[in-house]
């Protein structure tokens, strides 16, 4: 019996590494083809093509909460196997579409699958482990996502040299195929107990809807203007759908996203902690490869290679991490995540500069940086979810995401406004400078929460 448990475990945790492995490659691949896309297109502008990229992300942003009470109400594992054929069917659109139009829509389709990988296999994953073995899992799950990023500048420049453009969207083809027939045979069905089939449903399109308007604020802020009519008016009406979305949810017996789950302070604590970490970590990483592009002068490939380490550290470090938390709890390595993110972005600000200065300007930071996300990035989900209750392991799951992807659009935006359009290379080391000193600022609330605020691993225990 012991022998069959391991041997599932095991499966899931291949199967939803894998299934993290092309869905973390396809965010950071697909900027690499924007050029390409864009030479297949010649007649769409810019900010049409902007849509390839931002119709995914809103799309997962906003679907993440109903995925989650569907993963707990009708199965994890029926809601990862579904999103994983819309995954299939995305990718194969995207790849022979012929119209900026088709190519939208089809990652439109995209995003519905990617949505409902996130809470769906997180809650398999750490339904199939012991809690003394879950950090340890998360660690992997959290490494083969750091290989994906790692991997996907160089790889994405050699699909797109052999194959074209397209190959960044059929590459997931096979890859969902295996994953969707294995995860047939291999994955164990599991829901949440006492979940009603009554949800709220005006929630539903209040959540969604709220989150995606507030996205697109986020997302087109910088070339639409932060003043301009468009984006007030997306903020205001995502932040009244939004509002009303959560007055319902303190009210309604059945809500979508249980508010309760806020009351368990290692979650809010964590999903707090990670709105700065990765507003820190993506304002970072999101403008420093143009600056090297365009103050020092390097080439796209160059420049991949360049920033590669970092994540590379960062692989390594969250399966050891993962192992280590399991032992003494994820605390204390969140302290030493935010401390190696304010020395990372301090060396930046000493010895970044307007020449290059590959050890001492870029290395030895991204090396650094590394480090702070090997100690944060699976640690916070760990974090986040180490006593929430396995019923409630979906809706948990897509909220931690939910702030996740926010967080991120957050922290890409502030670093597109800080940076601006830089007149030359002084005044691009300067802008360069804010993003690392906000950067700077976010980190060290990150360690102060999990020094003073996260509860000590005495104090925490898993609800029932």
């Amino acid at each position: 019996m012991a022998d069959s448990s391991e041997l599932h475990a095991r499966r899931t945790l291949f199967i939803t590494s894998l299934v993290g492995f092309m869905v973390a490659m396809e965010i950071t691949i697909i900027s690499i083809a924007r050029n390409e896309i864009a030479a297949a297109f010649p007649d769409a502008g810019s900010a049409t093509l902007s849509w390839v990229i931002t119709a995914y992300n809103i799309g997962v942003a906003s679907l993440l909460l109903p995925a989650g009470w569907m993963a707990d109400r009708y199965g994890r594992k029926k809601v990862f196997l579904c999103g994983l054929a819309a995954f299939i069917v995305g990718s194969l659109l995207s790849g022979i579409a012929t119209t900026p139009s088709l190519l939208i829509a089809a990652r439109v389709i995209q995003s519905i699958g990617g949505a409902a990988q996130y809470p769906a296999g997180l809650a398999l994953l750490l339904s199939a482990f012991p809690i003394e073995r879950r950090m340890r899992a998360i660690g992997v799950w959290g490494a083969v996502s750091g290989l994906a990023a790692a991997l996907a500048p160089s790889l994405g420049a050699l699909l797109i040299e052999g194959f074209g453009w397209r190959a960044v969207f059929l590459i997931n083809v096979p890859v969902a195929l295996v994953a969707l027939i294995a995860g047939r045979s291999w994955l164990r069905e599991s829901t949440g107990a006492e979940v009603s089939e009554k949800v709220d449903l005006l929630s539903v399109p209040m959540a969604s809807l709220g989150i995606g308007v507030l996205l697109v604020g986020l997302v087109q802020g910088g070339s639409w203007g932060w003043t301009s009519p468009l984006i007030l008016g997306a903020f205001v009406a995502g932040i009244l759908m939004l509002a009303t979305f959560f007055r319902r949810s303190l009210v309604h017996p059945e809500p979508l996203f249980d508010l309760g789950l806020f009351r368990i302070r290692s979650f809010a604590i964590a999903n707090l902690g990670s709105v700065f970490f990765l507003v820190a970590f993506f304002s970072w990483i999101i403008v420093l490869p143009e600056f090297i592009q365009e103050t020092w002068g390097w080439s796209v490939l160059q420049s991949g290679f360049a920033i590669a380490p970092g994540p590379v550290v960062s692989t390594i470090l969250s399966v050891t991490n993962g192992r280590l938390a399991d032992r003494i709890g994820s605390q204390r390595i969140l302290v030493v995540g935010g401390c190696a993110g304010v020395v990372g972005l301090l060396l930046h600000v000493a010895f970044t500069g307007e020449e290059p200065s590959f050890f001492l300007g870029l290395l030895i930071p991204n090396l650094i940086m590394g480090v702070a996300a090997g100690c944060s990035f699976a640690m916070l989900v760990g974090a986040s979810m180490s006593e929430i209750a396995p019923a409630r392991f979906g809706m948990a799951g897509a909220g931690r995401t939910t702030v996740f992807q926010l967080s991120i659009a957050i922290g890409a935006g502030l670093a597109i406004t800080l940076v601006g359009d830089p007149v030359d290379s002084s005044a691009a080391l300067d802008a360069m400078r804010r993003v690392w000193l906000v950067g700077i600022f976010c980190f060290l609330v990150q360690g102060f929460l999990f020094s003073f605020v996260f509860p000590k691993d005495s104090e925490r225990t898993v609800r029932s």
